[in-house]
């Protein structure tokens, strides 16, 4: 065979695979896809980890409050805090008044803001998804567990599927993971990708056994990065986080939800340039597990809290995409 016709050949052959990589790319359909329906609680679910949140798990983690003392791990709203790009948040009290022979005089609030994703935000299962090429040939935006904004999702007045409403509330084992603390940083560097190693060599080091981490638990990392909290031009610019690895290993201990004191919890910009968030897409679209930003871990880790009873209630907006939180770590 001549030079020539073993190049015509090997063209072939690779036009060929390229073809067939691009049909089962474009393989899915309504009812089966690459991460739906979901393995473990199946065709038509809304609820993602917050179904590991069974009332024996609720029991085995109340065994873990020993003195009782409550920590804050959610930042307080207030004007001037970080806000990822054009995010409003603004608050205004008014007072109305004098009722009644007792002049009673009261106050109300007005609050403009996007309700899930400004301050300590919760990412819900309807924030993140992907889109995809379907079998037939359309274009379709899917989320967890399948669902699309074309066929099931979509109407200006909130989801019509996967709100955060379907999700439960969280009274689990939370399990702390001190990046910072580990690498020996007050606060990681710029776009650090946190590496499986550091959260393997961070737990050894907390005396927490890895292959202890139990389905439904919550994981979270500390980068140091709420350090920068108030200093909103350096909170906002490129944190460190975890990648596609450490999302894979938080994807294989079944975890209930993640988080972290960054606003993405994941790196940012990814190191390849050509990707978007990519964990969250890992996380919250494939795997159903959920997202708490912006918290903060300094008065637990001062403490050594790396294990606690973890509590956190999503308020249930009908349709919406996340919610506020007020985040508890008890000891």
């Amino acid at each position: 065979m001549t030079y020539g016709k073993r190049r015509w050949v090997w063209m072939g052959l690779i036009c060929l695979l390229a073809a067939g990589l691009c049909l089962q790319a474009a393989a899915q359909t309504k009812e089966k896809g690459p991460w739906w329906p979901h393995p473990i609680w199946g065709a038509g679910d809304q609820s993602g980890g917050s179904n590991w949140i069974t009332p024996e798990k609720v029991m085995a983690s109340l065994k873990l409050v020993k003195t009782g003392k409550i920590y804050e791990i959610g930042q307080i709203y207030e004007r001037g805090m970080p806000l990822f790009g054009q995010r409003t948040y603004a608050m205004f009290a008014s007072q109305a008044g004098p009722f009644g022979k007792n002049k009673l005089m009261g106050h109300d609030d007005f609050l403009c803001a996007e309700i899930g994703q400004v301050g300590t935000q919760f990412d819900g299962l309807g924030h993140i998804g992907m889109q995809m090429t379907m079998a037939d040939g359309s274009t379709k935006d899917v989320y967890y567990n399948g669902f699309t904004v074309q066929d099931d999702i979509a109407n200006r007045y909130g989801l019509q599927k996967i709100g955060i409403e379907h999700i439960k509330p969280y009274i689990t084992r939370g399990v702390l993971i001190d990046i910072a603390g580990y690498k020996g940083e007050a606060t990681l560097a710029n776009s650090y990708e946190v590496t499986l190693a550091d959260v393997q060599g961070a737990l050894k080091k907390q005396g927490i056994d890895e292959a202890g981490i139990r389905d439904g638990d919550a994981l979270f990392f500390n980068y140091g990065w709420s350090k920068l909290w108030k200093e909103p031009a350096k909170y906002n610019v490129n944190p460190p986080g975890i990648g596609m690895e450490v999302a894979k290993w938080i994807v294989a201990k079944n975890a209930a939800m993640v988080g972290s004191d960054s606003w993405p919890t994941e790196v940012w910009p990814n190191p390849n340039p050509d990707l978007v968030v990519p964990v969250h897409q890992e996380l919250i679209t494939k795997n159903g597990i959920l997202n708490l930003e912006n918290m903060v871990f300094d008065e637990l880790i001062q403490d050594g809290g790396y294990e606690f009873l973890f509590v956190f209630t999503p308020i249930r907006f009908k349709g919406g995409t996340g919610s506020p939180a007020r985040p508890l770590a008890i000891r």
